[in-house]
């Protein structure tokens, strides 16, 4: 059937009207939803990290104290030696020689003393009787006090013999770890010049490392408002990382803080003493140290994800009312068990976002899934990568 071209444009607009009449508006977009949880309470205790190096508890470096040719070596180099081991031997025959000789001189200074004495009580006797001379005495008298400075002398000449001749002997003057020799057998050498060796003593040993000036004053409010004790009156605990270590695992105690700070670098020196029985730890070796940082507190602990960066802020969004979700400005501190402080900005009771944080907005509706704050790490150390061994240059198959 044909139908009136006026009749189709009628027909359109009808079809057209009683469609936009039945259609109803889209349905709204699906509110986002986020994992939200309660965050974790802890009491921590905060530790504040230095780099420094270990350094022998004493060095010793010895000097020929006599010279003469080196007759014997007595030590094996890098080798523990304790105080009193013999080292070296400088050629003992001279001074066994002038050691004699100061002897003999003493018995003979003796003998003219005895002389002199003998003569003195003598004289003192004839004055008596007026059979001598008031002079005579006086000489007599004289002669005697003379015998004695010469024996006094004689014997202040083999001390002095004796010392040289155990000079001869160099014996370890502290136990420890002795280095290599710098003479052998034959060298020459000269008192007060020639080097012979160095001992460190490593049991306990120095770990030694600086502290800006700002931890400084931190500490030293903290000792004044009663929350810690200075290092420089307490024996506060330090914990120390080789660089192939994955934790802390060595102890030390603190011993010594400078008296000034380095107008240089703006840093104090200070070091802790470190149990070493078995040797393992040498001078020189690098380590990572912490030392304790503050006094007990309580804290609550957020994953790192969960706080976001606003220029020079941080920032997590908590659950409000309605399920809306607001950022809150928060102060953080250190990682503790794998999660980060919140020093404050939160409450213990509150909720945050820790996860779908990219797309929220600020008073945003979420749908909240409920989640759980768990310790990611062990809580007696931080998380630490150890540096792995160099690969080895070459191999041999057997």
């Amino acid at each position: 059937m044909r139908i009136a071209p006026g009749c189709a444009v009628i027909t359109a607009t009808l079809m057209f009207l009683t469609s936009a009449c039945s259609s109803e508006p889209p349905p709204p977009p699906p509110t986002q939803a986020a994992t939200v949880a309660a965050p974790l309470q802890r009491t921590v205790i905060d530790w504040d990290e230095y780099i420094g190096r270990f350094v022998a508890d004493e060095d010793v470096q010895l000097i020929a104290r006599v010279s003469g040719p080196v007759s014997r070596v007595a030590f094996r180099d890098g080798r523990d030696v304790r105080k009193g081991d013999l080292l070296f031997e400088i050629d003992p025959r001279p001074f066994r020689a002038t050691l004699a000789e100061a002897e003999a001189s003493v018995a003979s200074a003796r003998a003219s003393l005895a002389n002199a004495q003998s003569q003195a009580s003598r004289g003192t006797e004839l004055l008596g009787f007026d059979a001598i001379s008031r002079e005579e005495a006086d000489n007599l008298a004289a002669t005697l006090r003379s015998a004695r400075a010469t024996l006094a002398g004689a014997e202040a000449r083999r001390q002095a013999a004796q010392l040289d001749l155990s000079f001869a002997q160099v014996r370890a003057p502290i136990s420890g770890r002795v280095s290599n020799r710098l003479v052998d057998v034959g060298d020459f050498v000269t008192a007060g010049q020639t080097e012979l060796t160095r001992i460190v003593r490593i049991n306990p040993i120095r770990f030694s490392f600086d502290g800006a000036e700002s931890f400084y004053l931190k500490y030293i409010r903290q000792d004044a408002d009663g929350e810690r004790r200075s290092s420089r009156y307490a024996a506060n605990p330090v914990e120390i990382q080789l660089a192939d270590e994955p934790e802390f695992r060595w102890r030390g105690k603190m011993e010594f803080i400078n008296n000034g700070i380095s107008p240089e670098t703006g840093t104090i020196q200070a070091y802790a003493m470190v149990d070493n029985p078995n040797g393992f730890l040498v001078p020189g070796m690098f380590g990572r140290a912490r030392l304790l940082g503050s006094g007990t507190y309580n804290a609550l602990l957020v994953p790192d994800e969960a706080i976001l960066t606003d220029q020079t802020r941080k920032l997590v969004y908590v659950l409000g009312k309605g399920n809306k979700v607001t950022p809150r400005p928060v102060s953080t501190g250190p990682m503790v068990e794998g999660l980060r402080v919140i020093r404050d900005g939160i409450a213990p009771t509150e909720r945050i976002v820790v996860d779908g944080l990219a797309q929220l907005q600020p008073g945003m509706v979420v749908t909240p899934r409920k989640g759980t704050i768990k310790a990611r790490a062990k809580g007696d150390a931080p998380i630490a990568r150890p540096n792995t061994a160099p690969a080895p240059a070459q191999a041999t198959a057997r």
